[in-house]
Parts: structure tokens; sequence; C-alpha cells
């Protein structure tokens, strides 16, 4: 796993130094494949965000379509990057709740919190760290957030554990991510695409349901929004701990 953990961190330490030089030249920065990247947010989302936040994110998708975010609520981002999603969080829960982002990258901590001041967001908090080990105690957050990261992860099944464990009961998931059709092999994935570049990792919509199923949740919905590359798609994860 670490090999695949420091493949991962380096690849998003450059694109966080490019995004600061002013650009970025990354597939997940809104190039190939198709629909991945700050397009995904409307023009008023992103016109509430500095432009660093906006140019930095990384995502395949925009999980606060599902998070269904209410004030005074508790919010962690998994990957959070340059912040995007964990800013808008913050002001969807409002000065009496907190919105945590979580990412490994020094340079993409610094930025996300460079982010958080120009936006004035004074109720998030950016945490160095793993999503296998989540810095957050037990049934601390209301909601788990991640925007293609999780494909990213060299051990699912124990992300998902985590996103139990910090999550209180009744807690919600809303994640956006890349997932393979069924019929595709591991290989046939690895084939479409870069593991850094979101797709080679990817589980199988099936593999995402049971995954999940198996670390306590309920209520587990795997749903394609969009595809981006041949049987791999955008897809929006919902699911629920008891």
């Amino acid at each position: 796993m670490s090999g695949v953990r420091e493949q991962v961190r380096q690849h998003y330490r450059t694109l966080a130094l490019e995004v600061r030089e002013g650009g970025c030249d990354s597939p997940c920065c809104g190039g190939e494949p198709s629909g991945l990247g700050p397009e995904l947010y409307d023009a008023l989302e992103r016109a509430e965000l500095p432009d660093a936040a906006v140019m930095a994110s990384l995502g395949c998708g925009n999980p606060l379509l599902v998070a269904e975010l209410r004030q005074g609520e508790t919010v962690l981002d998994l990957g959070s990057g340059g912040g995007i999603d964990v800013l808008l969080s913050a002001r969807r829960v409002g000065p009496d709740g907190r919105a945590y982002g979580l990412d490994m990258t020094d340079e993409m901590l610094a930025l996300a919190r460079r982010n958080a001041v120009e936006a004035r967001v004074t109720n998030a908090e950016f945490l160095q760290g793993f999503i296998e080990e989540i810095p957050l105690p037990d049934e601390s957050v209301d909601v788990v957030i991640s925007n293609c990261v999780i494909n990213l992860s060299a051990d699912k099944q124990t992300v998902f554990g985590e996103m139990r464990r910090v999550l209180r009961p009744g807690g919600r998931v809303g994640v956006s991510d890349i997932v393979a059709g069924d019929e595709l092999s591991p290989a046939e994935r690895a084939e479409r695409g870069s593991l850094v570049g979101c797709i080679a990792g990817a589980l199988s919509f099936g593999e995402y349901r049971s995954g999940l199923a198996a670390a306590g949740f309920t209520d587990v919905t795997v749903e394609p929004t969009h595809a981006v590359a041949d049987g791999m798609y955008g897809a929006i994860v919902r699911a629920r701990r008891p």
C-alpha cells in the first residue's frame, strides 16, 4: 500500500504546485478523460470560491448535490485537495456547523488553507492524514463526503470501516467516485487509465455495494451519472450508518 500511496502523493503534490503557479495540466483539472474537474460545479458555486480552489478541483462529480447538508452539522471530506468541497460545505452547515478536510499532501493542505483564508471561511479545518486512518474520534461527524479519492486507495475496505467509525449513528455518506462496470476485470480497468488518473483503482458497482454493506452500512446505492471511459463511470454513492 505504501508504494501506491507515495505514487498518489507525488502526483497530487505536483498538481498543487501547478495550481499555485497558476495552471494545471492534469486530466482531473478538466481535460481528458471527460467529465472530471471544475466543470461539474455550477457557476454560482464556483463564484463563491477563490480561483485556486476551483482550479484545484480534481474530482469526478459534485458530492454536495447528494450530501443534503443541514445547518449545524459536521461534515468530513476525504481527500480534500484544494478545499472546494470543504469550503462549500462550511457555508452550507453555517456558523454552528463545521467542515473538516483530510488530505495527506502538504502542498494541497497549504493550498486549501490559503483558499479558506481568501474565501473568509472560518468554520473549516484541514487535517493531515490518510483516509485509511482518519484522525478524528469515533462518532464525531454527521456526513462523510469525498470526490474521486476513494478509488485511489489501495485498501478501500479499511476506508469504508473508517467512514463508519467516525460517523454518528444515523450519519450518512454522499460520495462521488469513479466506478467500473461489473463486466470489467481489474486488468481491463487498468487498460483504461492510470491509478493517479482516477481510473485503474476503481471498484465495480457490485464491489462498491458489497464493500459498504460489509462495513456495516445500510441503504447503499451506487448510481452512474456519466461515462468517463469505456465501461467506466462517474457515480454517486449513498449509504447510511444505522
